[in-house]
């Protein structure tokens, strides 16, 4: 059975920096795509980046271009969003969520995916 599990969520200020993990256990790690995507008070969730499994395609929403950076670590199963030059906008939970592949990864990012984790919380202060 597919488990995500988030980590690395926390208080920074802006301008700081974080690096959230998805560990993804009980499913061949690299047929499936992976998705960060948050949540923030008042608003709808959001794709921030997605990368794909076999060839690694990357997707990042125009409010993080520049600043995010998704990466897979196939050996040890994992996913990383590198967030950097962080902006109190970028407050929110952040959940890590997975999608068997063959799937478009831009549109993937939009609509959401098939499995998801629990969600590590992200406060950016001013």
């Amino acid at each position: 059975q597919l488990q995500l599990v988030e980590s690395g969520g926390g208080l920074v200020q802006a301008g700081g920096s974080l690096r959230l993990s998805c560990a993804v256990s009980g499913v061949t790690f690299n047929w499936y795509a992976i998705g960060w995507f948050r949540q923030s008070p008042g608003k709808e969730r959001e794709g921030v980046s997605c990368i794909g499994g076999t060839m690694e395609t990357t997707h990042y929403a125009d409010s993080v271009k520049g600043r995010f950076t998704i990466s897979r670590d196939n050996a040890r199963r994992t996913v990383y969003l590198e967030m950097t030059n962080l902006k109190p906008e970028d407050t929110g939970v952040y959940y890590c969520a997975a999608h068997l592949e063959p799937v478009h990864v831009p549109t993937m990012c939009l609509t959401g995916m098939e499995h998801w984790g629990k969600g590590t919380p992200v406060t950016v202060s001013s």
